[in-house]
C-alpha cells in the first residue's frame, strides 16, 4: 500500500490588497505553517508574516542592490538549465553508443543532431537570460 500523502495542486488564494503586499489565504487552517515554510525555503528574499489564518508577504522595494541579487538568482537558474540540457545530451549519446545495431556513420550523425539540438537549447537559455537580466536591471 502507498501511504504517501497526496499534495493538492492548489492550497490557497493569493490576492494583492496593496501594491507591495501579497495576501495568501489558505483554504485549510493547517496549511498556514507549510505555506510559510515553503515561502522561506524558496530563498527569494521574501519574509512571510502570519496574520491569523492568512499570510502577508511584503515585497521589498527594488533597489540597485536587490536588482543585482535578482539577476544573480536568474543566472543561477540559467546555469542549472544548461547543466540539465548537457545531462540529457550525455544520456542520449550514451544510449546511442549502447545500441550495437547502428552503424558508426549513423551513430555519428545522431550525435551531431543531438549536439545541434543542445547548442540550440543553450543558445535559447542564453537569449532568455540576457533578456531577463536587462529587464531586471532596467530602472
Amino acid at each position: 500500500m502507498n501511504f504517501r500523502r497526496s499534495v493538492p495542486a492548489q492550497v490557497a488564494k493569493v490576492s494583492v490588497p496593496e501594491p507591495r503586499m501579497l495576501l495568501v489565504s489558505p483554504w485549510e487552517k493547517t496549511m498556514v505553517d507549510p505555506i510559510e515554510k515553503a515561502i522561506l525555503a524558496a530563498n527569494i528574499g521574501l519574509t512571510p508574516m502570519k496574520d491569523g489564518n492568512c499570510i502577508r508577504v511584503s515585497l521589498p522595494i527594488l533597489t540597485a542592490e536587490r536588482r543585482q541579487e535578482l539577476a544573480k538568482i536568474v543566472r543561477k537558474h540559467a546555469e542549472e538549465g544548461r547543466v540539465a540540457i548537457r545531462n540529457i545530451r550525455r544520456d542520449a549519446n550514451d544510449a546511442i553508443k549502447k545500441n550495437k545495431e547502428l552503424p558508426e556513420d549513423e551513430v555519428k550523425k545522431q550525435q551531431d543532431e543531438i549536439q545541434k539540438a543542445t547548442d540550440k537549447a543553450i543558445a535559447e537559455i542564453d537569449r532568455l537570460l540576457a533578456e531577463k537580466e536587462a529587464d531586471i536591471l532596467k530602472v
